[in-house]
């Protein structure tokens, strides 16, 4: 059992809102876009599954070809929030445990900190969003900051705080300036003075042992989520430090201006 899965098991308990047989995935849907930011040599290759939720709508990304595909639409559209918890497949899963958590305590709604994204080009609105996320690091310059899913601007603001990034991904062997990128993330949890993870790794099953290495050395951890930023906001202060929630529609979806909503585990 994971730590996700116990949140799941909560959910369906009725621990955290209205019972979830009750509650209805009016849309599901599945996204699959390319990106490459002028002046870099990396396509970033993206898909998403995303369910909608009364206010919400939660997200989840997935890399692996044949996780979901696009019959998971009419298939769960419609159908109680419980039925995709129990019977969807992980990143369905996921998604809507991420809608269900944010229409119950929406970010506009919490006590985060918003964060106006300007609109603008993609690269404009990837360096402020990247810059707000670098800004939840509380490290001395030289300090070892691993950066588990990697985004080149990301990756320069890091930097641009006086920090080392250890970049760590599971499909980018290098950044856009050549350094190498490990696929091990004990690699890089193992040594860092600071770990700064995406949300993704919700979705990918491998956010338990990023929570439980940190806690256990004793290191920050900072989550920048745009895919299950409410079930990441679910672990603050337990293991979470920091968190950076983007709900959908995500910055390179729009040229215009969008909220961003940073969290900090409260002392």
């Amino acid at each position: 059992m994971t730590a996700v899965d116990d949140l799941v098991t909560a959910v369906l308990d009725g621990q955290h809102g209205p019972d979830p047989a009750s509650v209805v995935a009016t849309s599901v849907f599945w996204v699959h876009h390319g990106t490459r930011l002028a002046g870099g040599n990396t396509t970033y290759r993206n898909q998403y599954v995303l369910a909608r939720v009364g206010t919400a709508i939660g997200a989840c990304a997935f890399a692996a070809a044949g996780d979901v595909d696009p019959t998971v639409c009419p298939r769960y559209s419609g159908e109680p929030v419980a039925r995709l918890l129990t019977d969807a497949p992980p990143a369905v899963r996921v998604a809507t445990l991420d809608a269900y958590l944010a229409h119950v305590r929406p970010h506009r709604e919490s006590d985060a900190e918003p964060v106006v994204l300007p609109s603008g080009t993609p690269e404009t609105r990837a360096r402020a969003r990247d810059a707000a996320v670098a800004g939840l690091l509380d490290v001395t310059p030289g300090a070892k900051v691993a950066l588990i899913g990697v985004v080149d601007p990301l990756v320069a603001a890091i930097r641009e705080r006086g920090a080392e990034c250890l970049p760590c991904d599971l499909t980018l062997r290098t950044t856009r300036w050549g350094d190498p990128v490990t696929a091990d993330m004990r690699e890089v949890l193992d040594v860092a003075d600071a770990v700064v993870a995406t949300g993704m790794t919700i979705g990918n099953g491998t956010f338990d042992e990023i929570l439980h290495t940190c806690h256990d050395r004793g290191v920050p951890l900072i989550v920048y989520a745009q895919t299950a930023s409410a079930v990441a906001r679910h672990f603050l202060g337990a293991g979470v430090t920091a968190l950076s929630a983007e709900p959908f529609p995500f910055s390179q979806f729009s040229a215009e201006q969008t909220v961003l909503y940073r969290y900090h585990a409260r002392s």
